[in-house]
């Protein structure tokens, strides 16, 4: 009986995966160039992610993998698609028919038959050609499913490598380990203690289908702190092996807890399964396009499901940012957190697709900041990294807040009030804030907080303003008037002469010599700006003023003309390192400061302008090719701007609860709501009607949106 129900079961996900939206999804979208995508198999917002390595360093390949890439490391189990800096890659396993390999063998990569390589959402696959072996990789939220289909039967090699990691920069990431060989199980348990990106500690346990049948140590390389295991197995007649793998950020038992929850789960099963969870989340946006406008935009929906991942296991238990244990509240702890990249596109996306998910982002922000005493910046399975500048989590707590989500907001207006005003102990020197500069002078002068002081004064006005807004709707008006004011700040360092933020000292001198086209970074040149330069930066107010920032520049044919002069002023040896990437003028798609700008145009003059500015990111910058994203996805927020960019409206004021409206660049949508409501999306034209009633450009709200029903574009 039980067969028979797992046929019937495995046939009724098999129509949905020949028949659901999962067939219009391409993984290697992204995956060749800047756009460090992940072609792996995971499940939306997994644990887990398996996908091949084809080098373990490089800012090529901090996500792993890179489409030309000519040989294949092996298949480690953790990764992030999409970020700049490398982290995670837990557990590698590389298969071989046969016994080729030894203890003293160094060179275990293979060569691999690029026409077989596979990815869809939820599976990957490919032919080690040196090998002798087809890999097939699939997930479930917390485990790893890695099937070796060998060219003939008999014994078998398998490599499990716990000193292999995507590293950051170039020395040895493990500083200590343990682990435990049970061969009649067919298990390997071990933790690895690495220092990185950020400092952590993974546990794990690989379980193959097939006991061990022999074991050996690989030769140490200098250096390493882990070992590499060579483990044998005797498959008879059989040409498969498979092996699981589950990881926790608590211990062994709670890897082994993670595993057990499966219970006897199948690959084919567990791939099905995932494909069917991929298809309900992207169903979620039906839109009417040809086919390759359809492979564009579900591939880029599908890229902004991958994270945040969910690194609590089973049990809820999780390690937090300081490195204890502690109980996720609700059960789910998310990280791989880019939050100065997502909370501009991202964040909004999930509040209309995964509501749901809603509540738990905002929980594990204010969990981490009574961990840590400050809001998190950019988070890898649960530790922060200090990466990115401004409080980007407080207009993600401001935006759910304002939408009307279930959250704690007492808890979360303590959060963003401290993170707002206290010192940060323990926080490296670049991640330290300098409020009482920025309470003395009203920005942050040069001289006294010196790199970064023109981005740093003006993105934390966006926090500022996040802080006002949820103080204001909680009552509490004083609070709210302190932070509306100094999110004003931008306006003193606003330059007439060349209408850019400059940078300023403490005796109110600008920096001389200036020339806002020069880009700055602090990993290169550092100066004022962080990526970018004081055009792409002057627009960072409009993220939470766009109506003071527009009266500043002369009202709407002020800022009409400011707009016209940044999309066609050109940047001299634009450097991709610098943020100048995907150029339009000044406007660089590559890199997020300049994300919303082209969505202002709905606040001048000439709103047209800004519909022609979008298409033509979208024709340039994105395609259907492996190399189909000009930069880093950023864990997604370059791939949710392109959902939002076709679907005809964005948050370009990210925590307000209202979008911007632009013109819809496909023939129509239906996005299903919460509680069964659904709003369906047709039209093009200058007028648009949200259930017959005319909405402004620059204030669509959320709550309308919410109880769905037709928004059409026309005359």
């Amino acid at each position: 009986m039980r067969t028979t129900l797992a046929a019937l079961l495995l046939a009724a996900l098999g129509g949905a995966h020949a028949q659901g939206l999962t067939r219009h999804v391409d993984p290697f979208i992204g995956t060749d160039g800047t756009g460090h995508v992940t072609p792996g198999a995971t499940v939306p917002f997994g644990m887990v992610f398996p996908s091949p390595d084809n080098a373990d360093r490089g800012w090529s390949f901090s996500g792993g993998y890179q489409y030309r890439a000519p040989r294949i490391l092996g298949f480690s189990n953790t990764h992030m698609s999409g970020v700049g800096i490398g982290d995670l890659g837990d557990v590698l396993l590389q298969p071989a028919q046969g016994q080729r390999w030894t203890a003293q063998t160094t060179d275990f990569s293979s060569a691999y038959d690029k026409a077989s390589e596979r990815a869809r959402p939820g599976h990957y696959a490919v032919t080690l050609k040196d090998l002798g072996v087809r890999v097939d990789l699939t997930a479930t939220e917390r485990v790893a499913f890695q099937r070796y289909t060998f060219a003939r039967p008999g014994r078998v090699q398998v490599l499990v490598d716990m000193q292999h990691g995507l590293l950051f920069g170039d020395g040895p990431r493990v500083t200590h380990s343990q682990h435990a060989v049970d061969a009649a199980r067919g298990e390997v348990t071990g933790t690895v203690h690495a220092k990185n990106w950020v400092e952590r500690q993974t546990s794990f346990i690989v379980r193959f289908n097939r006991p061990i049948a022999a074991q050996a140590v690989v030769a140490p390389r200098e250096g390493d702190k882990a070992p590499r295991l060579l483990l044998a197995f005797d498959l008879g007649q059989a040409q498969q092996l498979e092996a699981r793998v589950a990881v926790s950020t608590v211990d062994e038992a709670g890897a082994r807890a993670n595993l057990d929850a499966i219970g006897p789960l199948g690959f084919d099963i567990a791939r099905q399964q995932a494909d069917a969870t991929w298809n309900r989340l992207l169903s979620r946006i039906q839109i009417d396009a040809d086919a390759g406008t359809k492979r564009l935009f579900y591939s880029a929906l599908y890229r902004t499901l991958l994270h945040p991942s969910n690194v609590a296991d089973v049990d809820g238990r999780v390690r937090g940012p300081q490195g204890g244990v502690i109980q996720a509240p609700g059960g789910v702890y998310y990280s791989t957190l880019s939050l100065w990249d997502t909370f501009r596109a991202s964040h909004p996306l999930y509040t209309l697709i995964v509501p749901e998910r809603v509540p738990g982002f905002v929980s594990t922000l204010v969990a981490h900041q009574q961990q840590m005493g400050y809001l998190p910046l950019w988070t890898v399975m649960g530790r922060e990294t200090h990466t990115m500048i401004g409080n980007p989590a407080l207009p993600v707590i401001a935006d759910a807040i304002a939408k009307g989500f279930a959250v704690d907001r007492e808890a979360a207006l303590q959060a963003m009030l401290a993170t707002s005003t206290q010192d940060r102990p323990g926080a490296p020197a670049w991640a330290q804030r300098s409020w009482q500069w920025l309470d003395q002078y009203g920005y942050l002068p040069f001289d006294k907080a010196p790199g970064e002081a023109v981005s740093k004064t003006a993105e934390y006005g966006y926090g500022d303003a996040a802080l006002a807004q949820v103080a204001r709707l909680m009552g509490r008006s004083e609070l709210a008037e302190r932070f509306a004011r100094r999110a004003g700040s931008w306006r003193n360092l606003f330059d007439e002469g060349t209408q850019t933020l400059r940078g300023k000292d403490s005796q109110g001198r600008w920096r001389e010599p200036f020339d806002p086209v020069v880009a700055t970074s602090p990993m290169n040149n550092p100066g004022d700006y962080t990526e970018a330069n004081a055009y792409q930066y002057t627009a960072t107010p409009a993220l939470h003023d766009p109506e003071g920032f527009r009266e500043r520049l002369g009202g709407p044919e002020g800022l009409g003309r400011w707009l016209d002069r940044f999309f066609t002023l050109p940047v001299p040896n634009p450097d991709k390192h610098l943020g100048q990437e995907a150029l339009i003028g000044q406007y660089a798609h590559g890199n997020e400061p300049s994300h919303h700008i082209a969505w202002l145009y709905a606040f001048s003059d000439r709103p047209e302008q800004g519909h022609a500015r979008v298409a033509e990111v979208v024709r340039r910058f994105y395609s259907t090719r492996p190399d189909g994203i000009v930069g880093n996805d950023d864990a997604g927020q370059m791939s949710a701007w392109l959902v939002f960019a076709m679907l005809g409206f964005y948050p370009a004021q990210p925590a307000s609860g209202h979008y911007v409206l632009g013109q819809p660049l496909v023939r129509g949508a239906t996005l299903q709501l919460a509680d069964g409501r659904q709003l369906r999306l047709s039209g093009r034209g200058p007028v648009v009607r949200l259930n017959g009633q005319a909405v402004a450009p620059t204030a669509l709200s959320h709550a309308a949106l919410s109880h769905g029903g037709k928004l059409v574009w026309g005359h």
